[in-house]
């Protein structure tokens, strides 16, 4: 059994938490990857950014929504402007919005990084380091925690310094992914690179990011890197029961039953394999789940199965599906249509012997990181960055 990783007065066993991801960690996801893994583990947020919490964006409100069985609650916050950051955390602490803050240093994508936000802004040490300063002090003893990558491109990593800046500004833990922002999420996460930041920065827990695909991927991360717990993002999408052999794997078990089953009830109906094997019947009861929470969090059924349909080809990757009812199932807008369409496959195929794991979601890198003009002239030079700079919607 590993040890519990300690955020505060919270001990999260296993060490796994699930990866702010944009459009897909809201409240619906998380209560299927909940449902996996009983209840064990941390659940984060979409990303918000600080300026639509401030400003009450309607849509920021929703995307804070917890359920009642969410605990810790758990919030990725992303900010340029030190003040805003500062305020945002403030009001979650005041309000009692979350328990425990992440903030976002990871993002690679161009509307984030042009902004000087994201995986560019830990390149400006002294911003860093405000934004941190600020969003500690204003926790009043509340865990904030920061996500990060290695850097912009392999000429200009930042990730050690930014480790030590976290410590010495009082971050409670670091999550590595072990990419640029140049490579997006192409070719290979570096662990070694999560193995030197362990190594940089004792006094914290340090979790890994990257190519965790299966539970036995996030057992090799430990061993290889000396890593305090991991964070997986792509891996579970279309695959929420990774939760529940996350949980199996990390209390040694070689039984994932205890941990739920493929409709995520929890009643340990994974017939004493190693790790959950889902037919596609189990797989298409858990799809019409998912779409159903949406449905439900969105108040409109239509709404919640149009935002589902990103989902279908995760769900339904290295089963014999056919192109033409795939993209039936993609276009689907009720839930009596998405389970017909369903009803139209092979449900008693088994969980399919390859083609099932492996990558999923964006794979692509890019050429250049697009950041404000003259970023890179200088680290220690701020100016020109302030409030206007701040993103005014949430989710990445």
């Amino acid at each position: 059994m590993t040890q519990p990783l300690q955020l505060g007065p919270y001990a999260v066993q296993p060490p796994v938490v699930l990866a702010p991801m944009a459009g897909i960690t809201n409240a619906p996801f998380r209560t299927l990857c909940r449902g996996f893994s009983g209840g064990q583990g941390l659940f984060v947020s979409e990303m918000i950014t600080s300026r639509a919490l401030v400003e009450r964006n309607e849509k920021t409100m929703r995307l804070v929504h917890f359920d009642a069985g969410e605990s810790p609650r758990s919030i990725q916050l992303y900010g340029v402007d030190p003040a805003t950051v500062g305020k945002a955390v403030r009001m979650i602490v005041d309000e009692d919005l979350a328990d425990h803050v992440d903030l976002n240093f990871g993002c690679p994508v161009p509307k984030v990084t042009r902004r000087g936000g994201g995986s560019a802004l830990p390149y400006k040490r002294p911003l860093l380091r405000a934004i941190l300063r600020e969003a500690v002090t204003g926790a009043a003893g509340m865990p904030v925690t920061m996500k990060m990558r290695k850097g912009i491109d392999d000429d200009h990593l930042t990730y050690l310094d930014a480790g030590r800046i976290a410590v010495e500004e009082g971050v409670t833990a670091i999550a590595l992914h072990g990419r640029t922002a140049a490579q997006h999420y192409s070719g290979t996460a570096d662990w070694d690179a999560i193995a030197r930041l362990k190594e940089a920065v004792p006094e914290i827990p340090v979790l890994g990011n990257g190519d965790i695909w299966s539970a036995d991927d996030a057992l090799r991360m430990v061993a290889h890197t000396g890593c305090d717990g991991v964070v997986v993002g792509r891996g579970c999408l279309g695959r929420p029961w990774l939760f529940g052999d996350l949980v199996s794997a990390f209390a040694g078990s070689p039984d994932a039953g205890d941990a739920g089953d493929a409709d995520g009830t929890g009643d340990g109906a994974a017939g004493g394999r190693a790790y959950a094997r889902p037919t596609l019947r189990e797989v298409a009861d858990t799809m019409v789940r998912h779409a159903r929470l949406l449905g439900e969090w969105l108040e409109d059924e239509a709404h919640g199965v149009i935002d589902f349909r990103k989902h279908v080809a995760w769900y339904t990757k290295g089963f014999s599906v056919g192109s033409d009812l795939r993209r039936r199932l993609a276009v689907s807008s009720s839930l009596a249509e998405l389970a017909d369409l369903l009803g139209e496959l092979d449900l008693d195929q088994p969980w399919p012997a390859a083609g099932a794991d492996g990558p999923r979601g964006r794979t692509s890198g890019r050429d250049r990181v697009v950041l404000p003009d003259g970023w890179l002239r200088d680290p220690y030079d701020c100016a020109g960055l302030g409030a206007d700079a701040e993103l005014d919607t949430s989710g990445g």
